[in-house]
């Protein structure tokens, strides 16, 4: 089970560079950065939206000593407009699309074809360092949908005064052996219903939220093809998100029935890094275009991006409640629209 929620959580990221070989990107030279962000962007965002899902299917607290186990899986769906980013020379130093394109897929597009890119960077001297490379496209085709998904293992634990800690873990695992991630979240979530005198009688239930969680992936970049201009060694990917959400809950909460929803605002950030050393290779034409030599760059740790995804969430959602087992679903409203689902094992 552990293995199954990171792997799901990851593959969205970990697809491009395993299955595409982005790293033909640092061609690009102070270019790639640029590049590399706006085509990654939807999925990161994506995933830290998920990443803030699932934390509750009610707002009543547990009793002391009470407890859950709870399996969700939450999937934020990327807008269409997120599915291309708009390719413009004056935005870039070095490129061109020879194609005459004006806008590329990211990671998220449902076009999954490349597209070609040129480089050419001026020596001084009347020279150009010239080259080109296939930008990736899309991977929506190996999805089951257009959406980022981060299913989540969670437990609850009632202390006194009504409030509920909640702690997401999953323990550093690896996968193909290149891959290696890890996950830890916290919660408290806390009752007011008993501050609202006889209220509390009612089956309405009110309570604040917050929670933190973060996740780790790490994969080491193997030089696969000998022909790509690109020579890679000690090649490793690093991706840390953080996802923070504060919300206020409020839950109707019957024997067989919970009508629960949320209102609150959402924090996330993350870096992504390219590390290790690359040789990169390129031609020198003249000023007429004619290929007079080669020559061959040096770099070191060339990405560092960072990623922002914050904005008002509200969501609304029903639990089935049998016994001491729940089946819950939701929809929450968000610059990514997330839909959680799961179940729970739930006592006092």
């Amino acid at each position: 089970m552990k293995k199954l929620l990171l792997f799901w959580s990851c593959i969205v990221m970990t697809s491009s560079f395993y299955a595409q070989e982005l790293e033909t990107i640092l061609l690009a030279s102070d270019d790639a950065s640029k590049l590399s962000q706006n085509y990654l962007n939807p999925a990161i965002k994506g995933l830290m939206y998920s990443m803030n899902g699932g934390w509750y299917s009610t707002a009543k607290t547990h009793k002391k000593l009470g407890f859950d186990i709870t399996i969700s899986a939450n999937v934020s769906f990327v807008p269409d407009a997120d599915q291309l980013f708009t390719f413009s020379d004056s935005d870039y130093a070095f490129l061109s699309l020879p194609n005459g394109d004006t806008t590329l897929p990211t990671i998220m597009s449902e076009n999954n074809n490349e597209a070609l890119v040129d480089v050419s960077i001026p020596v001084g001297d009347g020279t150009f360092k010239v080259a080109s490379f296939d930008m990736p496209g899309g991977i929506t085709d190996e999805l089951p949908v257009n959406a980022v998904p981060a299913p989540m293992l969670q437990a609850g634990l009632g202390l006194p005064f009504k409030t509920d800690v909640k702690l997401r873990y999953v323990p550093k695992l690896n996968f193909d052996d290149d891959v290696e991630a890890d996950l830890i979240g916290f919660g408290v979530q806390h009752d007011l219903m008993q501050y609202l005198g006889p209220l509390d009688r009612l089956p309405l239930n009110i309570s604040v939220l917050a929670a933190f969680t973060k996740m780790n992936v790490t994969y080491n970049i193997n030089d696969e093809n000998a022909t790509d201009n690109v020579l890679v060694t000690n090649g490793k990917a690093e991706f840390k998100m953080n996802a923070i959400t504060f919300q206020a809950l409020a839950s109707l909460d019957f024997p067989i029935l919970t009508l629960y929803g949320g209102l609150g605002y959402n924090l996330g950030d993350a870096t992504a890094k390219m590390k290790g050393n690359y040789e990169v290779t390129y031609d020198i034409e003249d000023s007429s275009g004619n290929v007079i030599s080669t020559i061959s760059e040096s770099v070191t740790d060339p990405i560092n991006l960072d990623f922002k995804a914050n904005g008002v969430r509200a969501t609304l959602g029903a639990r089935l409640n049998l016994a001491f087992f729940k089946i819950f679903a939701d929809y929450t409203v968000q610059e990514y629209n997330t839909v959680s689902a799961g179940f729970a094992f739930s006592f006092r």
